[in-house]
């Protein structure tokens, strides 16, 4: 299956507008009553993906000004393909002068035997806020993973922010001290155009100052909720 979905957001000197919101099966966009002059939607699956063999793009578009809050609503299972093709989503996002953009979405569960890659890439003007998070969860409870190759590329003017892939579901590199150190759960959490913050640690978390602007929290845990509050204290 092969989906492309688009969300463009502008701001109208009063309040931030949709003005493009196309949703194409299984990328599904649903709008809800904005918080002052921020946009909010919600991403639901609406079927059963990423399923090995699937090509799925999500473009979002922040115009000069605007304020955006996309989330997600369940997690989503990455599935094995019937001749075990691999998967593919991407997340293109463009946020111009003065926007802002927080992309939330829910965890993403790799099963047993799925080969999913997951590409999130950002162009960022250089005054523009971005805050987003990923939580990658290595099968379900009493399950071997399959694999996941996840990159993450963010550009703030011209300047490099992050460039950053990461290959888990191989149960020796997932079990080392420098990869996941035997948890189950990876949660990262990137904030661009915030507040400058130290770097700072805790028991299984980190956040790293960038060089570039920004700051990058990682929490590795048993379950979901440990691994958030893991980002929650730092």
């Amino acid at each position: 299956m092969k989906a492309h979905a688009r969300l463009t957001a502008c701001f109208d000197g009063t309040r931030t507008v949709l003005r493009e919101l196309r949703s194409m099966a299984p990328l599904t966009l649903f709008p809800r009553r904005g918080r002052g002059s921020t946009a909010v939607v919600h991403l639901v699956n609406s079927a059963t993906t990423p399923l090995g063999g699937d090509d799925l793009l999500l473009s979002v578009h922040v115009g000069p000004g605007a304020s955006l809050r996309l989330s997600g609503v369940a997690a989503t299972l990455a599935l094995p393909g019937l001749h075990g093709e691999g998967s593919l989503s991407t997340v293109s996002v463009v946020v111009e002068a003065g926007g802002s953009l927080e992309y939330l979405p829910e965890p993403t569960v790799i099963t047993s035997r799925a080969q999913h890659t997951a590409v999130f890439r950002a162009s960022l003007a250089t005054d523009a806020y971005l805050h987003t998070r990923e939580v990658l969860v290595l099968g379900r409870i009493g399950e071997r993973p399959g694999s996941l190759t996840t990159s993450s590329q963010v550009t703030r003017g011209s300047v490099p922010v992050l460039r950053q892939t990461l290959t888990i579901g191989d149960s020796t590199l997932d079990g080392s001290l420098a990869v996941l150190a035997g948890r189950r759960v990876l949660a990262t959490d990137l904030v661009v155009g915030g507040p400058d913050l130290p770097a700072a640690s805790g028991e299984w978390w980190s956040r790293t100052p960038l060089a570039a602007g920004g700051t990058l929290t990682t929490s590795v845990a048993a379950d979901a909720v440990t691994a958030l509050k893991g980002l929650a204290e730092s």
